[in-house]
């Protein structure tokens, strides 16, 4: 199986290697990573994790294997989880109670942008409690996270004041 590992001696610090099959515990899925996504914390990790680590965090993918138990999604699922390393690797186990049913209408490359910067987003926004009615202002807009919060605090019904570059201030409308 092949995933991209921390490799000090290439010139992108990262490498394609061979890695062995992930062995599943009796409460994980089996799971065919179809997407995943970067995320600036990994990028920290890059720099002090040893050779051969597997960086990943976001992933959404297929279920290849139930979880022995019976717990979590049937062989075949769509899924988008949030794990702790290895997702960027062509197959992973991940603990049933980490994953979510990703819509079929939701493409795999869209759902790997969520589990990081999309938690990020709703934890920030949770700290402010009710968000209708309230004046919303976010700072770095138009990062991931900054994204995900203006759709999450128009969706609240709060009156979001969004923060960022003008080359961004278009899109970032449609965004809410």
């Amino acid at each position: 199986m092949l995933a991209l590992v921390i490799s000090p001696e290439s010139a992108t610090g990262l490498r394609l290697a061979d890695v062995a099959e992930p062995q599943p515990a009796s409460n994980e899925a089996l799971v065919s990573v179809h997407a995943t996504s970067l995320n600036r914390g990994e990028l920290r990790l890059l720099a002090i994790r040893p050779k051969g680590w597997i960086p990943g965090q976001d992933i959404a993918g297929i279920v290849e294997r139930r979880a022995a138990d019976g717990s979590g999604p049937t062989v075949g699922a769509r899924v988008v989880a949030l794990v702790d390393e290895a997702g960027w690797t062509e197959r992973i186990a991940v603990p049933t109670d980490r994953l979510a049913a990703l819509p079929d209408d939701v493409s795999f490359v869209s759902a790997a942008t969520l589990p990081v910067a999309g938690t990020t987003a709703l934890r920030t926004l949770r700290h402010g409690g009710d968000l209708a009615g309230q004046q919303v202002l976010i700072t770095g807009a138009s990062g991931a996270v900054g994204r995900f919060q203006i759709q999450l605090a128009r969706h609240q019904g709060g009156f979001v004041t969004a923060v960022a570059a003008a080359r961004h201030a278009e899109d970032l409308r449609g965004l809410g």
